[in-house]
């Protein structure tokens, strides 16, 4: 027997309009979640189920670290919903309005909007080399069919502009997509509508998961691409199949503001 099995794993299960997540608080502790923990949480049969699973660990300079795990054992910088609903968590237990994260993605922060978590998601990356893509070409349109355009937000993102986003087939063309030899660290996919100057209609293939009700950092990814291509004013609101987040891309600097839901406690015994 393990030592998981033999003492347990306490975890937290939290969603950001659907997109839901396995959160595990090694602060303090010796670190115990690993690729083969997370394959095993993931899996929604047989294990807990979830879209990432975040850990949160001790930070020299901020009130608190976060390393997140996609379902297939593969690791991400970033995730936004995941990190809004720690932020909500941790300043509902602490009275404070305001937090420091640290991701690999870099410093965020957070602060609380009439009780709805708005995350600082930092600055887009726009270069080639920083999606990263496969070579040197301009990110605003991509030589894939549907001129999407490619933006990083700690993750990389692949977003295709359409007429209807309900006639994706999302399983298919994401799952095509992610694999696309110009991403060489594979993509997370959004197919996405223009409502109005400010309203978005999208919909997520997440990298190392698949479809997801949303996702932060792709809601993040969008709204820089439809400003930049000139569809939509740098404040959106963006309808997903889960809910809908607010993004307000600021002076190169991307907000992130919705709602979030700590599910149920328990522990895991693998």
């Amino acid at each position: 027997m393990n030592q998981i099995s033999a003492i347990g794993l306490p975890f937290m299960k939290m969603h950001g309009l659907g997109n839901d997540f396995v959160v595990v608080d090694e602060r303090g502790i010796t670190p115990r979640v690993d690729a083969s923990i997370a394959i095993a949480m993931a899996d929604r049969h047989r294990g807990i189920g979830f879209d990432q699973l975040a850990v949160l660990s001790d930070a020299a300079d901020a009130d608190v670290h976060l390393t997140f795990w996609n379902s297939d054992g593969s690791q991400s910088a970033a995730c936004g919903n995941a990190t809004r609903c720690i932020a909500r968590w941790m300043m509902d237990q602490s009275g404070q309005d305001a937090l420091a994260i640290t991701t690999d993605r870099g410093a965020l922060q957070a602060v609380d909007v009439n009780g709805l978590a708005s995350i600082n998601m930092g600055q887009p990356q726009l270069d080639w080399a920083d999606v990263p893509l496969a070579r040197e070409m301009d990110t605003l349109e991509l030589p894939i069919d549907g001129a999407p355009t490619a933006t990083g937000m700690g993750n990389p993102h692949c977003t295709f502009f359409v007429d209807d986003a309900e006639a994706v087939d999302l399983a298919q063309r994401g799952a095509e997509i992610e694999h696309h030899p110009l991403y060489p660290q594979r993509t997370n996919v959004q197919f996405a509508q223009i409502i109005g100057p400010d309203h978005i209609r999208m919909r997520v293939w997440e990298r190392g998961v698949g479809i997801t009700l949303a996702s932060g950092s792709s809601s993040c990814a969008t709204a820089v691409a439809a400003a930049r291509r000139g569809l939509t004013g740098r404040k959106v609101q963006i309808d997903l199949d889960g809910g809908t987040l607010h993004i307000d891309w600021r002076d190169d600097v991307v907000w992130m503001t919705g709602p979030t839901a700590h599910v149920f406690d328990g522990v895991w015994h693998g």
